[in-house]
């Protein structure tokens, strides 16, 4: 009984650490360049790079709107006017912080997702960027 409120005790833990944990927004308001359209996938991180068919401000308004209607997702840092967001969006059960980070660099928007904890996200960041692309439709040109 007592390894079992031990256990308890160490899960109810690392959850509490896991989401009370403090956030440098400055350390994940960052983008790598992008040269050119494509994606790269990295233990814990996706990269989507496409090409806009519209004004920037346009599009970054929608991938805004986007991320705020995606469930457990808020504004962590940045606006349309800077060029450039970061989102936090939160697992369902644990509460794992990914940060989503977006920005118009010259004629290509570039929108990088990775995780705060741990090595791999199970395709996560990478199903929820593809997700937002597939939405923005028109306003990006395919791969």
């Amino acid at each position: 009984m007592r390894i079992l409120a031990i256990l308890v005790v160490l899960i109810i833990g690392l959850m509490a650490y896991v989401r009370l944990s403090p956030i440098d927004a400055g350390r994940w308001h960052v983008m790598p360049d992008a040269a050119a359209p494509g994606d790269a996938t990295t233990a814990g991180s996706f990269k989507a790079v496409r090409r806009i068919t519209a004004p920037a401000a346009e599009v970054l308004m929608a991938v805004e709107r986007l991320a705020l209607a995606t469930p457990r997702t808020r504004l962590l840092v940045g606006n349309v006017g800077e060029g450039m967001i970061t989102f936090q969006t939160r697992s369902l059960m644990w509460g794992f912080p990914d940060h989503t980070t977006v920005a118009v660099q010259g004629d290509l928007l570039v929108i990088y997702g990775r995780l705060r904890f741990g090595k791999a996200d199970l395709g996560v960041n990478k199903a929820r960027i593809e997700g937002w692309l597939e939405t923005l439709g028109p306003l990006t040109e395919p791969l």
